[in-house]
C-alpha cells in the first residue's frame, strides 16, 4: 500500500493506521458507501466512521442529532450501533434528503428518524430538548455559527463531534491554504479556537480522517 496518497476510490485518506480501522457494518451498508464514494457524495471515510460507530456503541446515547444527513449512511450506521437511539438529522440538499429518506426506510430505521429538510440554522432554532450526542458534518464555514445552538441542545456529559476540522492539513500547516479557501479556513479556525477555549466544553482535536473536534459538555 502506498501511504503517501489519498485513495479517492475508497473515499478515504491512506495512512499507516487506515488499514486497521475498518467499520464493522453490514455488507448492505458498505455497498451503499461504495456507491456514494463512486458518486462523490460526502461520506465519512473508514477511520472516521469506525471512530464514530465505536463512540456510539460505548456511549449508547438515546437522542442523537446530526447536521449533514447526505444520503443517510452515517445516520444508519449510528442507529445500527444504538438500537434504542432516536436520530434527528438535517440536510439542506433536497436530492440527498429524499435519497436518505429512502435509505432509512430500506434499512428499517425510518421509525426512529426525524429527518428535516432545510437550512441547519433554521432547524436548530426550532429544536429543543437535550441531545446526548451530536455529529456535525455539514458546511464547515458555518460550524462557528451553529455552536451556540449546539451548546444549548447538548446535555451535560453529552458529546459533540465536528468533522473535517483539520481541513486537508491546512490547520496544522502541513499544506498551504489555497487563496480561495482562506475564508473557510478562517471560520474553521474560529470554531476550533472556540471549542478548545470554552469553559463549558472539554475538547480534544483528533487527527483522524480530516480531523475531528471531540467536545464534551461540562
Amino acid at each position: 500500500m502506498d501511504y503517501a496518497h489519498y485513495d479517492t476510490s475508497a473515499g478515504e485518506k491512506s495512512s499507516v493506521t487506515a488499514r486497521f480501522n475498518r467499520p464493522k457494518i453490514s455488507a448492505e451498508l458498505q455497498r451503499l458507501r461504495e456507491d456514494a464514494f463512486a458518486r462523490r457524495i460526502p461520506t465519512a471515510d473508514d477511520e472516521t466512521l469506525t471512530f464514530l460507530i465505536n463512540q456510539l456503541r460505548a456511549l449508547q446515547p438515546k437522542n442523537v442529532l446530526e447536521l449533514g444527513t447526505a444520503t443517510g449512511i452515517s445516520g444508519i450506521a449510528m442507529l445500527c450501533a444504538c438500537k434504542e437511539a432516536r436520530l434527528t438529522t438535517v440536510e439542506k440538499n433536497e436530492s440527498f434528503y429524499n435519497e436518505a429518506k429512502r435509505n432509512f426506510a430500506c434499512f428499517g430505521v425510518d421509525m426512529r428518524v426525524n429527518a428535516i429538510s432545510g437550512d441547519a440554522c433554521a432547524a436548530l432554532d426550532m429544536l429543543d430538548g437535550a441531545y446526548d450526542f451530536i455529529f456535525m458534518d455539514c458546511a464547515k464555514a458555518q460550524y462557528i455559527k451553529y455552536l451556540p445552538a449546539l451548546k444549548r441542545l447538548l446535555k451535560r456529559g453529552g458529546v459533540l463531534i465536528a468533522d473535517d476540522v483539520l481541513l486537508f492539513g491546512w490547520l496544522t500547516g502541513e499544506t498551504e491554504v489555497p487563496q480561495k479557501r482562506k475564508m473557510l479556513y478562517k471560520h474553521v479556525c474560529e470554531y476550533v479556537h472556540a471549542v478548545t477555549n470554552d469553559d463549558e466544553l472539554s475538547t480534544t482535536i483528533i487527527n483522524i480522517g480530516d480531523g475531528l473536534a471531540f467536545s464534551v459538555r461540562l
